[in-house]
């Protein structure tokens, strides 16, 4: 069966003509018109990618995404901002609210397709080495354990990256992270590092996967 991809956009040509391109390309296509009608075809549906624009009527892309992350089944979900907001500050926002990439309108349809190739391609390898990471990660005595069948994983955890390891799941950015534990932002990235070394995975999603396929912090 085809991958289906959620196209988000208050403009209609822009849905069309997207959508139209990617059901070429040989995707199921969903689309929606704004940020409330994403979210509920997201629980819906379970799409494997999401393309959606910032500026949007009734929910915008940022609170949309930062919703979708609440969920745990779609803490992994691969996100594309398309937007003609463009400035710095505005691609640091989009990031942490828990975007994979941003790319500015106008853009180039064929290099839409090849962010999303790449995005869905890293989202089945992130699945599929979830095993593999923990078969190569480091076994030692733990304050944490956690399970896959009757595989039991072995992780010596400190509290304070416990408490960042659940952060993390929540979808929380650093920032937000060190506002709830009071620390800086500095720090709660030399948490995640640690984290990324404990577990041998090499970024926020596959830490985040790690931590819940084998239910490290129940």
């Amino acid at each position: 069966m085809p991958l289906t991809l959620l196209v988000v956009d208050d403009d209609l040509g822009t849905r069309l003509s997207i959508s139209d391109y990617l059901e070429m390309s040989g995707y199921s296509v969903l689309t929606a018109a704004d940020g409330q009608e994403a979210l509920a075809m997201v629980q819906t549906y379970h799409p494997h990618l999401m393309v959606t624009d910032i500026v949007m009527p009734r929910m915008n892309g940022y609170e949309l995404v930062r919703h979708v992350r609440q969920h745990p089944k779609f803490r992994l979900l691969p996100v594309i901002f398309l937007t003609a907001r463009n400035k710095t500050e505005e691609r640091i926002a989009g990031y942490q609210s828990g975007a994979d990439l941003y790319l500015p309108k106008p853009f180039e349809l064929n290099e839409l397709g090849a962010a999303i190739r790449n995005l869905l391609e890293r989202s089945q390898i992130i699945q599929s080495e979830t095993r593999l990471s923990y078969e190569e990660g480091l076994r030692a005595n733990s304050h944490t354990l956690g399970y896959e069948g009757d595989t039991e994983v072995h992780i010596k955890l400190t509290q304070r990256e416990q408490q960042v390891a659940v952060l993390l799941t929540h979808g929380l950015s650093n920032a937000e992270i060190g506002s709830r534990l009071h620390l800086s932002p500095r720090t709660v990235e030399k948490y995640v590092s640690s984290l990324f070394r404990k577990t041998s995975t090499s970024n926020r999603a596959e830490l985040v996967g790690f931590v819940m396929k084998y239910r490290l912090l129940q």
